[in-house]
């Protein structure tokens, strides 16, 4: 759009120039120019010069206009057959497609009729049976599934006799075990060390009096005392596992060593592990050290009493419980 723009102004320009020199004799477009040429100012023959080649280019571009017209009205012609044709074709597509649909019903009628005639006829086989040796086959079945269930029963039965003589067994073995710690710590006080049974399990509790200084983690010599007496013991029973379990109180704890009183109770647990371990040749596999700081406490930490009691060291023996963990896992 804007070369026609400028190709207008340039012929205005020109048709300007022709009237200023309307004197001197010029040719017009598409005629030849003059045998001797033409004569005027050198601006006048480079306007008509530009002005042919102009006249050149309109010619070009009215051919190619021409050309495209002519195009275009057969694409005009090809678009309104292709057209009508894919009118023609979208009429043939519904039409089969009804005719599918139509089709698909039947199908689906057939089908159904095909599956009602199936189960009449298994019906009426079902019903031409023999109706006694039907009720031969299901006694037997009964039968076959009551012997299973009282097989199955007495097994139950025989694994729950075999796991209560394992456990009866463990108890046995805690409670000798029991005993045995109790002859052989009779020497200290029973606000130093306690013992008892629960749940199937051994616990030692010694306390803090017995076995720290106040704020440290290292055994003093009475409670040395008291872990080679444990460990006499427990070294002629090595059917039990040893948790050695650090507890404190309540009350806040925090140095260069210990940054609270958890860190204190697993320094605790960990130091008695160690001389079981290495003065007294108790099994490392045997072993586990931990604390609960201040969050298992025995007794209220409102009271000194109270504080004194939650302030311990415990020692859990658990008999070996892979035989009833077979049981139970049968």
């Amino acid at each position: 759009m804007t070369k026609m723009k400028n190709k207008s102004i340039a012929f205005i320009a020109i048709g300007a120039l022709f009237s200023l020199y309307s004197c001197a004799p010029v040719y017009k477009c598409g005629e030849e120019k003059p045998a001797g040429g033409i004569q005027g100012s050198n601006r006048l023959l480079d306007v008509v010069n530009e002005r042919d080649e102009l006249c050149e280019i309109v010619e070009v571009k009215d051919k190619e206009n021409a050309y495209l017209i002519k195009n275009n009205q057969q694409l005009g012609i090809t678009n309104d057959s292709l057209a009508t044709r894919n009118r023609e074709l979208v009429g043939e597509y519904n039409e089969l497609e009804g005719n599918f649909n139509k089709l698909q019903d039947k199908h689906q009628t057939l089908q159904k009729d095909h599956l009602e005639l199936s189960e009449r006829f298994s019906g009426a086989i079902t019903n031409n049976l023999n109706q006694g040796h039907l009720y031969d086959e299901r006694i037997k079945e009964k039968e076959r599934r009551l012997t299973e269930k009282e097989n199955a029963l007495l097994e139950r039965e025989k694994r729950i006799n075999e796991l209560e003589a394992e456990i009866a067994r463990q108890d046995s073995i805690a409670k000798r075990l029991n005993q045995l710690l109790k002859e052989a710590l009779l020497g200290f006080d029973s606000n130093e060390l306690s013992i008892e049974i629960k749940n199937g399990k051994v616990y030692v509790s010694m306390s803090d009096k017995l076995m720290f200084q106040s704020g440290k983690a290292d055994v003093q010599s009475k409670g040395k005392e008291a872990l080679k007496v444990l460990a006499d013991v427990l070294k002629k029973n090595p059917e039990f596992q040893i948790l050695v379990e650090g507890h404190t109180d309540n009350v806040p704890i925090k140095t260069a060593t210990y940054k609270d009183n958890w860190d204190l109770s697993v320094a605790r647990a960990t130091s008695m592990v160690r001389l079981l371990q290495e003065t007294h040749d108790i099994s490392a596999e045997r072993l586990t050290a931990s604390g609960r700081g201040e969050y298992e406490p025995k007794a209220s930490n409102s009271t000194a009493t109270g504080r004194a009691k939650n302030r311990r060291t415990e020692i859990i023996l658990s008999p070996d419980l892979s035989e009833v963990m077979n049981y139970l896992g049968k």
